[in-house]
């Protein structure tokens, strides 16, 4: 198998029966379980006005990077067109003067969580129609890299100026996304903890479509997928089930904290949930170490993936830092066997 490296995705669950602030302390905590652990990179996710997930993602990697040492942190992602590009540069630029070479900066293009959100976010609704992704990320690089001459930002710098932009990836599930990344020259993380594409044509169509850039020389593909492993299948299928009423309920606009197993098992599924639970795609993988891996790593050879990112969703703290423990282990044996 190809020895490429593991990293984390967390979405900072709320959890069943803890108050939403304590799903930040528990990033921290697994971050720095996930660092003992090998795991190479870090990346926590923007979302906004949701009762399922806390979200602040510079908050986040800033306090990451300081609890950890080796690990790098990012933000997987921020969505750009919630934010001005200056302060992205900014603040991504100050959190690389903080942890130099410790830093990622993920960019999404996705709306809020709903309309009314999206319009607390964007300000108006003439920004939610207007189709200005790939203007705004031209707009971040010139705020590191210059404008042309009469630009009307022509001058304006993101400070500090003496430390570069972090590694910059595009977040996508699609092949629209990939195909963007690959013109730019940008890395591309594919989403594929939620999108329904076959990984393998998309990292293979943004392989060979890479341009090289002033973002990257050469490309970098991240595989995210969403993982469930314990001591045994039993327990693993439990532990993926709570995750699985968590999916189901979200899709139906009924979001909410993640259930413990036990909640989960108890649970009386509404014909509406089953019927949702039958066409979730894309499913996580599951079970113990040893039966996760070779899934894993077949994904990993056929895609050609440089990286694959992992998002376990499991209730208790401890059972969750466990699943990235046993992967990392039997992923490390695997790769040197």
């Amino acid at each position: 198998m190809s020895p490429v490296p593991l990293s984390v995705l967390d979405l900072s669950p709320v959890l069943s029966g803890r108050p939403p602030s304590a799903a930040l302390r528990a990033s921290v905590d697994l971050a720095r379980a996930a660092e003992r652990a090998g795991y190479h990179r870090y990346w926590v996710a923007e979302h906004h006005n949701s009762p399922a997930v806390v979200s602040a993602p510079a908050v986040l990697v800033a306090t990451i990077a300081a609890a950890t040492t080796t690990l790098r942190v990012g933000a997987g992602g921020v969505m750009l067109p919630n934010h001005s590009p200056l302060q992205v540069a900014e603040t991504f630029r100050s959190l690389e003067a903080l942890h130099p070479g410790r830093v990622d900066l993920g960019i999404g293009r996705a709306p809020g969580t709903d309309g009314r959100t999206a319009l607390a976010l964007r300000g108006s609704r003439e920004a939610l129609v207007r189709d200005d992704f790939e203007d705004r990320l031209a707009e971040l690089r010139g705020h590191v890299d210059g404008f042309e001459p009469g630009h009307p930002f022509a001058g304006v710098v993101a400070q500090p100026t003496d430390v570069p932009l972090p590694p910059v990836w595009l977040l996508g599930s699609s092949d629209h996304g990939a195909r963007v990344a690959a013109a730019l020259g940008t890395g591309y993380a594919y989403a594929g903890h939620f999108g329904t594409l076959d990984p393998v044509p998309l990292l293979r169509a943004y392989r060979a479509g890479f341009a090289p850039s002033r973002w990257r020389s050469q490309p970098h593909a991240v595989l995210a997928v969403s993982v469930v492993v314990a001591p045994t299948a039993q327990r693993a299928a439990e532990l993926a089930h709570a995750a699985t009423l968590a999916t189901v309920r979200l899709r139906l606009g009924a979001a909410g904290p993640l259930p413990t197993p036990e909640e989960a098992a108890a649970h009386r599924w509404t014909l509406a949930e089953r019927n949702a639970a039958g066409r979730l795609e894309p499913r996580p993988v599951v079970g113990t170490a040893g039966q996760v891996v070779p899934v894993l790593a077949d994904l990993v050879d056929r895609s050609g993936a440089d990286e694959l990112m992992v998002l376990t969703q499991v209730h208790d703290p401890a059972e969750r830092a466990l699943s990235y423990e046993l992967l990392a282990r039997e992923w490390s044996l695997r790769a040197v066997a």
